[in-house]
C-alpha cells in the first residue's frame, strides 16, 4: 500500500508539473496588437473589447489602481540613443521613479546605465532578448522561453539580483497563448494605457503638442509608455512630471510581487 501510495503521488507530482505548459498549449495563438481608444476629461482609457478572454487572467495589466491619482512611468530602451542619462537626472531631480523595460543587448552595451537604474531605484524589466513578436515564437516553447531568460541572464549577471517579473511584449504583439507562456515564467505583462508616435528619431513630436497629449491623457492609474530614444521625450520630461504633480499626481513603481 505504501509503494502505491509513493507511485501515485510520483504520477501526481509529474503531472503538476507539465499541467501548465499542455494548458498553455492549447490556447489560441492568433496575434493580436495591443491598442487603446483615448477617453476626454481623463477617463481610463479603453482597451481591445473584441477579445474572447480577460487578460488579466494572464497577471496582464494596462492599467494600475484606478481609484487613486497614480502614474507609472515607463521607458522601452531598444538600444541607446544617448538620452537616458539625461532622463535619469530629471527622474532623480523630481524623486519619480521609473521602469525601464530593457532588451539583451541594452544591457551588454550599456552596463553602467543599467547600473544606474538601480542604484536609483528605479526598475528594470524585461523586453526580451531580440525583440521578436512573441506570438510568432508560441509554438516554439524553447525559443520563446530564451528570449526572455537570456535578459534575465544578463541582468543577473551585472546586477547580482534576479531581474523582476515584468515583461513587456515588444511591438504590442501578443496572443492569448503567449500571455499564458510568459506568466507561466513568473511574470507580468505591462502594456499602456497612453503611447504616442515618439519612436522615430527622424521624425520627433513638437515638444509643445506632446506635453499638451500627455498632460490631457493622464488618468488614474495610467502606465505611460515612452522611448528613451526620442529627443522631444527628453526635452519635456521634466515639464510633464511637474505638470502631472501639479495635477494631483503622484508616480510610483508598479508592483512586482
Amino acid at each position: 500500500m505504501k509503494r502505491y501510495s509513493k507511485v501515485l503521488l510520483s504520477v501526481i507530482l509529474v503531472l503538476c508539473t507539465i499541467a501548465i505548459p499542455l494548458y498553455a498549449n492549447s490556447l489560441d495563438n492568433t496575434k493580436v496588437d495591443w491598442w487603446i481608444v483615448r477617453e476626454k476629461d481623463h477617463q481610463t482609457p479603453r482597451a481591445n473589447d473584441k477579445l474572447k478572454y480577460d487578460i488579466k487572467d494572464y497577471d496582464a495589466y494596462y492599467v494600475g489602481d484606478t481609484e487613486k491619482k497614480v502614474l507609472y512611468l515607463t521607458f522601452d530602451e531598444g538600444y541607446e540613443n544617448g538620452m537616458t542619462g539625461e532622463i535619469l537626472d530629471v527622474l532623480k531631480a523630481n524623486n519619480v521613479p521609473a521602469i525601464f523595460f530593457v532588451v539583451s543587448p541594452y544591457i551588454t552595451s550599456n552596463p553602467d546605465l543599467v547600473k544606474r537604474m538601480v542604484d536609483e531605484g528605479h526598475t528594470v524589466a524585461n523586453h526580451s532578448k531580440n525583440h521578436p513578436s512573441m506570438p510568432r515564437l508560441g509554438d516554439n516553447p524553447e525559443a520563446f522561453n530564451n528570449e526572455i531568460k537570456d535578459v534575465e541572464a544578463k541582468y543577473e549577471e551585472l546586477i547580482g539580483q534576479p531581474i523582476p517579473k515584468l515583461f513587456r511584449p515588444p511591438m504590442g504583439h501578443y496572443s492569448q497563448k503567449s500571455l499564458a507562456m510568459t506568466k507561466d515564467l513568473g511574470y507580468q505583462t505591462i502594456f499602456w494605457s497612453f503611447a504616442y508616435a515618439d519612436f522615430d528619431v527622424n521624425k520627433q513630436p513638437d515638444p509643445y503638442t506632446a506635453k499638451k497629449l500627455i498632460s490631457e491623457n493622464l488618468h488614474n492609474g495610467a502606465i505611460l509608455l515612452l522611448h528613451a530614444i526620442s529627443k522631444t521625450n527628453t526635452q519635456i520630461l521634466d515639464d510633464v512630471i511637474k505638470d502631472a504633480i501639479a495635477q494631483g499626481y503622484t508616480f510610483e513603481s508598479w508592483p512586482t510581487t
